[in-house]
């Protein structure tokens, strides 16, 4: 009698010790999903930061280019108003997430283009030093994407293996949607001057 107690204590601490393992690597990966879009999140931010920098560059040396400069402004407000709550994120809220910041590169890339009428703007060290930023925070900003991608794989991994799913399933942890290629991103931009 003895002996079987003992065995099936030592199955229930066995059990409930396995319990608190995977809700702990369950909860620090959801952190983890969490920390890794909000460096997606820092990243876009930082790109916003730098637009009016090198709006008011390019203005300064095309003063009649106002229907691109207003097309920057605007997108990148409409992207800094999108936002997205880790706790409420979904394949659809992602998308339009991304469409917005889709758009200010769009934009971008117009602004960018004024530059070959103006040689002596790509010659001026202010705009040649925005301009790097820019192209960094654009790599920056596809690193934290590709790493947001990753950790959220093993977390959705993690949530459907057996028996973790169960556990899973009984405190609430869902699966967390990917960034996805932009439709029509297989086709390289045209630039036309």
């Amino acid at each position: 009698m003895k002996r079987n107690t003992i065995i099936i204590i030592a199955a229930i601490v066995a059990i409930v010790g396995y319990c608190m393992s995977s809700y702990n690597t369950l909860v620090g990966q959801d952190e983890a999903v969490g920390t890794a879009w909000s460096n997606v999140e820092n990243q876009y931010q930082r790109r916003a930061d730098l637009i009016p920098n090198l709006v008011n560059t390019v203005k300064g040396y095309a003063s009649h280019e106002k229907e691109t400069f207003e097309a920057v402004v605007s997108a990148r407000a409409k992207a800094t108003q999108t936002t997205v709550d880790i706790d409420d994120l979904t394949p659809e809220k992602i998308a339009a997430y991304q469409k917005a910041q889709g758009e200010l590169g769009s934009a971008l890339g117009r602004l960018l283009a004024i530059t070959e009428n103006y040689p002596e703007l790509k010659a001026n060290e202010n705009f040649k030093e925005l301009q790097a930023q820019l192209e960094g925070t654009e790599n920056r900003i596809s690193t934290e994407r590709h790493k947001f991608n990753e950790v959220a794989k093993t977390y959705n991994t993690s949530i459907r293996r057996f028996p973790k799913n169960i556990i899973a399933s009984m405190f609430g942890f869902e699966k967390r949607p990917y960034f996805e290629a932009q439709e029509g991103a297989e086709k390289a931009p045209e630039v036309k001057f």
